[in-house]
Order: structure tokens, then sequence, then C-alpha cells
């Protein structure tokens, strides 16, 4: 299956070609700069932990489809776990009943829908 196009790395100035939105010399320093000044410092710790990469994982591997297209009988694979109530409002970070998996559209929408993105 062929690869979508190469497109401008969002970096001012950057004129390399890349799959993402920032190119590899780009990507770590852009991520770097959203984990410090974007991301509550607090919701960044828990996201880097090991123990959330180990509850993610296993999340994931019991529910593979979008849980949202589901429901409305799409079969989409699921990219990202979902905090139901997120760890800003005191959600539970660990706690399989406040997660969901979702495809990249469905996690926007209900990111949208709260007003944090």
């Amino acid at each position: 299956m062929p690869k979508k196009p190469k497109s401008p790395c969002s970096y001012p100035g950057c004129p390399n070609l890349c799959y993402g939105q920032y190119c590899d010399d780009h990507k770590t320093s852009e991520n770097r700069k959203y984990d410090r000044y974007e991301r509550n410092q607090i919701t960044a710790a828990v996201y880097r932990s090991k123990r959330w990469q180990a509850v993610r994982k296993k999340y994931y591997e019991a529910h593979p489809l979008c849980e949202d297209c589901l429901l409305e009988q799409r079969l989409v694979t699921a990219e990202e776990v979902h905090h139901i109530v997120p760890l800003s409002a005191g959600g539970a970070p660990y706690a399989e009943s406040n997660l969901r998996s979702l495809c990249r559209s469905c996690h926007l929408k209900a990111h949208h829908k709260i007003g944090d993105r």
C-alpha cells in the first residue's frame, strides 16, 4: 500500500520533507517545548511514566478498535487511549474505567468537546 506523500516540516525555515508534522531534526526539540510550555507538568509526568505505558499497552491490546466508531457500527483501528475524565479535572490516570481507545479523529473530537485543544 503506498504511503501518502511527504509534506514540508512545520519548523520555521526548515526545507526538509517528512511524513509527520516535524522532520527528525526538529521532532524532539518541538516535543520538549510542548511538554515544557504547553502541557501541565504533572500530566506530562504521568504520560512519560513506565506505569502509564504498561497500562496503555494492556488496554490497547484488549480494545484494538475505536470504541466511538464501534457505536456507529464502523470498524476503525484505535490509535490512542483517551482519559474519559481528564487528568487535569482529577481523573484517575491508571484506572481502566477512565479509559477509552479511540482513533485519532474521535480523540480530537472528544478534546474539542471538552475545550482543551
